[in-house]
């Protein structure tokens, strides 16, 4: 169990810095924004807050598993602007190569999976860590 509640911290603090990140720097988001997509603004600032209330959610139990499907839908909702800023081959703000784009993509998957692991995969879990 102990290794899972390692795990958790780390995906928590990630998603909190991460998000706290569309606040501090949101150009390199807006520039990852489709432009089929409405209110790249709002949609960056959204997205920020809801990583950070999903980091910290997981971090409690009573909210753990509401957090995690929120977290999961947020990767999913996401996944859209990794593939643009891909299919771009660049990622404003940043120096990311083209690869490196590309191999941020399966990234997406292997955090659902890790979400699914801390948060989801068992609700006994929540009484026993």
């Amino acid at each position: 169990m102990k290794t899972k509640v390692i795990f958790r911290g780390l995906l928590a603090a990630f998603f909190v810095v991460a998000g706290l990140n569309h606040f501090r720097d949101p150009a390199v988001y807006l520039g990852m924004m489709p432009p089929w997509l409405p209110k790249p603004e709002l949609l960056v600032q959204i997205s920020g807050v809801a990583e950070v209330l999903g980091g910290i959610g997981l971090l409690v139990p009573a909210t753990r598993r509401f957090a995690g499907w929120g977290l999961v839908l947020l990767l999913v909702a996401i996944f859209p602007a990794n593939l643009h800023a891909a299919l771009q081959g660049r990622m404003p703000g940043l120096d990311v190569p083209p690869w490196g784009l590309w191999a941020r993509l399966p990234f997406q998957f292997l955090f659902i999976a890790w979400v699914w692991w801390v948060a989801l995969k068992d609700k006994r879990d929540e009484t026993l860590d």
